[in-house]
């Protein structure tokens, strides 16, 4: 208690969050923002080394050395390279900390879009754009973060240091955050690291509802389901057919249910949902929590897709592929089943159950590349503490709830080698979670400048 008091006292103490472009640190971070989104950083097309430079060139621009300015690539994928930024600490026996962000988008086509992609376009208060949210929001704030440090001359008690990376959206592209977690351990080495995942929610009319913050993650697999047959003529059909077989399996598979885990995130993240819900949904979190294998309590919670996801591992099959001929008995069937692995069990673990399901007839492996074992970061007062404090200051009365995503960000690589990495509270979403993936990705305008202004603070907070 007097840890949290001290951090609510140095939170009063920092700058009042805004709500518009109206300042010069503000027109200065707007314009970093806007060049990041609409430098194409898609795989098929863009370049996040180029997005990367100009960042760098910012950087320097503010008085950072060229020794504390870290570009990284590859040479077989010289348009997927990141960056390290290093602002150094006063106190060598303080641990650095670290800012984490991807600098790629998911693919946007503006034959598709209502506007272009890769354009920046303010409208009805919010920001358009691909990348507007994911990441490019917090990649921009970090930066001007570090910025605006240098600027005002302050010096952090502890290093701290930012990793600006790609590959994050695309399953088979050069991934930075994996290849500096393997083979750059030393230049992103910190007690912690801060990332994407946590946020905070809006209703449908912009009033903010609650804060979340990410605290592991699960680990996203995907597998091949494999029937194969001698095949013949579709003329004198046999039962054992390769497209019956697979989907047998795939029938199984979608019939069974992983058995409910908790976590110590998950676990006081429901039962903050039992208190916030109340009802039967509420009793029945209250019974599953008491008793993991209550299998009517697990229906009823279950009812909610995320709440179901939220419990378990899950796997679903999400591609098809069979068959050579259309007068000929299938010879091959395949399918992709992509799995969201709890933390703590193994992608070779969720292979032989899946197996055990498919039967003998069909082979199950696993797709490359394979992701580590999930390692969920603790419930840390020395992390904890201080986004609480400073979102006291920022959001008044706001519940922060922990929570794990059910998705994956590249904060699996770095708790992989003993990096804990939490994703930070903030940046609030609308319902419908803003486009990010799909059309028409935006940004509420207040909700940025908000959020940059609370991620400042907090960052100073722990730096200090």
């Amino acid at each position: 208690m007097r840890k949290l008091i001290g951090w609510l006292a140095m939170a009063a103490g920092l700058a009042a969050p805004a709500t518009a472009q109206t300042r010069a640190d503000q027109r200065q971070f707007f314009g970093l923002y806007k060049e990041l989104v609409e430098t194409n950083t898609s795989l098929s097309v863009g370049s996040c080394t180029q997005a990367a430079a100009q960042i760098a060139g910012r950087l320097k621009a503010a008085g950072f050395a060229d020794a504390d300015l870290h570009p990284f690539s590859v040479p077989d994928h010289p348009k997927e390279g990141g960056l390290v930024a290093v602002l150094p600490g006063s106190d060598p026996a303080a641990r650095p900390m670290l800012l984490l962000a991807h600098l790629d988008v998911v693919e946007a086509k503006r034959e598709d879009w209502q506007r272009d992609p890769f354009t920046l376009v303010e409208e009805g208060g919010f920001y358009y754009g691909r990348g507007t949210v994911d990441d490019k929001a917090m990649a921009a704030i970090w930066a001007d973060t570090l910025i605006r440090f240098r600027q005002e001359g302050y010096r952090p008690n502890r290093t701290i240091k930012l990793a600006l990376t790609c590959g994050e959206e695309t399953t088979f592209a050069f991934d930075g955050a994996e290849w500096l977690a393997k083979n750059r351990r030393d230049l992103i080495d910190a007690e912690f690291a801060l990332n994407e995942g946590g946020g905070g929610r809006n209703d449908s009319g912009g009033k903010r509802e609650l804060l979340a913050v990410q605290v592991g993650e699960k680990a996203a697999q995907n597998y091949t389901f494999l029937a194969t047959n001698p095949g013949g003529h579709s003329s004198q059909p046999v039962p054992d057919n390769a497209i019956y077989q697979l989907a047998d399996a795939l029938e199984r598979v979608r019939a069974y249910e992983f058995p409910v885990r908790f976590t110590d995130t998950t676990r006081a993240f429901f039962a903050a949902t039992a208190k916030q819900t109340g009802g039967e949904t509420g009793a029945a979190i209250t019974r599953l929590l008491a008793n993991p294998n209550d299998k009517a309590a697990d229906a009823i919670v279950s009812r909610d897709k995320s709440l179901h996801s939220t419990l378990r591992t899950t796997c679903v099959a999400t591609l098809l592929s069979a068959g050579h001929a259309e007068n000929a008995l299938p010879q091959r069937a395949t399918a992709n089943v992509n799995c969201r692995i709890f933390p703590g069990e193994s992608v070779e673990a969720t292979r032989a159950r899946l197996q055990e399901l498919a039967g003998a007839k069909v082979t199950v492996s696993v797709n490359p590349p394979v992701r580590p074992t999930a390692v969920p970061p603790t419930l840390d007062p020395k992390v904890i503490g201080p986004m609480q404090a400073v979102a006291a200051r920022h959001f008044p009365g706001m519940p922060i709830l922990p929570l794990m995503s059910t998705g994956a960000t590249d904060g699996i690589f770095l708790e992989a080698v003993g990096i804990p990495t939490y994703g930070a509270p903030g940046l609030f979403l609308e319902p419908d979670f803003n486009g990010i993936h799909g059309l028409n990705e935006r940004m509420r305008v207040s909700a940025l400048y908000q959020g940059r202004d609370y991620l400042y603070d907090l960052v100073k907070a722990y730096a200090s």
